[in-house]
């Protein structure tokens, strides 16, 4: 062997260490679990999720929030996911129909209710749902219903009470209740329906005018999802959320038990 092939030996076994040692280095979690939940969540899931990597250091929680049956279509698709948290049962139903979630873990673990919010600086004298049919109101921000559960309620709950029609013609449908709130805070409309838990966000920014009676419970549904590959992990989380200390945490964000 020559001495000019020794450096290009030594380089080439110091890459083979390197890729060896790389290959076989343990990695931070043994597990990356990614929880799927209704915007509605976030505030309270981000706390869960940090209180539940401490009891399980070797767990990471991956959150992803958005309307609750866009989260269910991206699951439906192949979307990584191990738990699913929906902010209706209407989403559920249909994730469990489509069987991307196992039926067995789906547990009812919160409940809310729709409120009618205004801008914090609002002088239309707002106070029921009748006033948003007076010519002063011009926009009323909600949830889209066709996938957004918050519009689902609000529109249930203004069909009950003849003024659906009257609202949606001034309505800007929104992707999900976090936007319907960014909407009413910023004062791009005259008023907005959210869960209460929402409006709680941001008391120095919107105030609530009205609490809205629903023709269904505001109930929240969560579930492992089929394709989970962590389902011991994920079984651990929806126990947690379901624990007296999740139940704690869920109650100083607003939320009520099921």
């Amino acid at each position: 062997m020559s001495l000019r092939s020794l450096p290009l030996l030594r380089r080439a076994a110091s890459a083979a260490t390197l890729v060896a040692l790389t290959l076989g280095a343990p990695s931070a979690f043994a597990a990356d679990l990614v929880v799927s939940a209704a915007a509605s969540l976030t505030n309270a899931f981000r706390q869960l999720g940090e209180q539940f990597e401490r009891a399980h250091p070797d767990t990471k929680i991956v959150l992803n929030f958005g309307a609750s049956d866009v989260l269910m279509q991206q699951i439906i698709k192949g979307a990584p996911a191990d738990v699913f948290a929906s902010a209706d049962q209407s989403a559920m139903d249909k994730a469990e129909a489509e069987k991307v979630v196992q039926a067995a873990t789906r547990k009812d673990f919160a409940a809310n209710a729709i409120v009618l919010i205004v801008p914090h600086d609002s002088r239309l004298n707002i106070a029921t749902p009748k006033d948003l049919a007076r010519a002063a109101v011009k926009r009323v921000a909600y949830g889209n219903p066709a996938s957004v559960p918050v519009g689902r309620y609000t529109r249930g709950a203004l069909e009950a009470q003849g003024l659906w029609d009257a609202v949606a013609a001034k309505g800007v449908p929104a992707q999900n209740v976090r936007q319907a709130l960014d909407y009413v805070a910023r004062g791009e409309v005259d008023a907005g329906f959210v869960f209460a838990t929402d409006a709680a966000v941001m008391v120095d920014k919107v105030k609530v005018a009205a609490r809205v009676p629903t023709t269904t419970p505001v109930t929240y549904p969560i579930a492992v999802t089929a394709q989970s590959k962590q389902a011991q992990q994920a079984n651990a989380f929806v126990q947690y959320v379901l624990s007296a200390e999740g139940q704690a945490t869920l109650a100083r964000f607003g939320f009520q038990k099921p």
